[in-house]
């Protein structure tokens, strides 16, 4: 059955695309090279300037997914590993986060976007874990499209988490160890209320997952693109998920 749906592209253009067969439920995305797009836009490598780029283009993609029928994005927005990075550029992608959900509060209510957060929150400001409840509130009631940025998240970290709560309940009498199963220990991640990504995208052409949803990428479709985050458009979007399209999926069978 032919889908026919229109996809704004980066410039503000439209443009309609037709599609046949199923599409990605669920798509996650490292946005990668921001740092890279600025040291070619700015002589003095502003990196501020490549990561505000990186956050404004979040938007558009996500508009162009769910015009495209797609019901859940995940974003890497700020890893665990990332803390290793200079105190300034930390500081600064933070208050990015937060002037990012401010803006775009409205913009999400009005088209049906539904905000989430996953990732370890025991660090942020009392003022940042606020306004991550009043969006997340906010957009309760949307039901487009789930947007869900990784923050302060690594896979590895979540997977410690949720064994802690298992080990938990265990030595609270509440499960036994015989009980662990791949599907409990999936119940227990920050993800357990989606789908597992159906398709992964990594921009700037780097072949690492790096510490992103290791769990829920076991049988992910990967696509890599040469294309840095601040310059990846809905026509990129729509060839990954066209490079999805064309391999089937077969769960190890």
């Amino acid at each position: 059955m032919a889908l026919t749906s229109k996809v704004s592209v980066h410039s503000a253009e439209e443009a309609e695309w037709i599609f046949e067969g199923d599409i990605p439920y669920h798509i996650a995305i490292i946005m990668d090279g921001n740092r890279r797009w600025a040291a070619r836009k700015k002589s003095n490598k502003d990196v501020a300037f490549g990561h505000w780029a990186g956050a404004e283009n979040i938007f558009p993609i996500v508009e162009a997914a769910s015009a495209l029928g797609i019901k859940e994005l995940t974003f890497f927005g700020f890893s665990t590993e990332n803390w290793q990075r200079p105190l300034k550029e930390v500081d600064m992608l933070f208050q990015i986060f937060e002037i990012y959900l401010k803006q775009n509060k409205q913009k999400m209510i009005d088209q049906g976007v539904r905000f989430h957060t996953i990732g370890n929150f025991e660090p942020f400001s009392d003022r940042l874990k606020e306004l991550i409840l009043d969006v997340e509130e906010a957009t309760r009631k949307s039901g487009k499209i789930d947007l869900i940025i990784a923050f302060n998240y690594g896979s590895q970290d979540e997977i410690v988490r949720a064994m802690k709560k298992i080990f938990g309940k265990i030595k609270e009498g509440l499960l036994s160890i015989d009980q662990i199963t791949p599907d409990l220990i999936g119940a227990h991640l920050d993800t357990a209320r989606w789908r597992d990504p159906d398709l992964f995208i990594r921009t700037s052409g780097e072949m690492r997952i790096s510490n992103f949803l290791l769990w829920q990428l076991a049988y992910t479709e990967i696509y890599i693109t040469d294309v840095l985050w601040p310059d990846f458009t809905s026509q990129d979007l729509l060839e990954a998920v066209g490079s999805y399209r064309t391999r089937k999926r077969r769960y190890g069978l």
